[in-house]
């Protein structure tokens, strides 16, 4: 037991010892501590708020110049639709010019 004493006896002899300069030292060095601890959290934080922004503007980039595709991919499906139409009509109308003048032809045969 005497063994633990003597030591414990010198740290508490140590510590009575300490001056108050050092105990205000050693407080101005905590609170400094303290400080950069507030001022990296806060950079830290600032850095965070500013990747996110960077990433939400990329995203809204993106899906803006998504729908513009779409719109341009719509627009060029809607016309090659309306050539296919127009073609179909056209052809349509070949058709049944050609099935008229056949039966003007098959009706001519028929009284001659």
């Amino acid at each position: 037991m005497k063994k633990f004493v003597v030591p414990a006896l010198a740290a508490v002899a140590m510590l009575a010892a300490c001056s108050q300069n050092a105990q205000n030292e050693t407080s101005e060095a905590a609170n400094a501590i303290a400080a950069d601890t507030a001022a990296t959290t806060e950079n830290a934080t600032a850095d965070v708020d500013a990747a996110t922004d960077r990433a939400l503007n990329s995203a809204e980039r993106s899906i803006d110049n998504a729908g513009v595709a779409i719109d341009r991919a719509a627009d060029k499906t809607g016309a090659a639709v309306d050539n296919a139409a127009d073609d179909a009509a056209a052809a349509g109308d070949r058709a049944a010019d050609a099935t008229g003048r056949a039966l003007e032809n098959t009706g001519k045969r028929i009284r001659d």
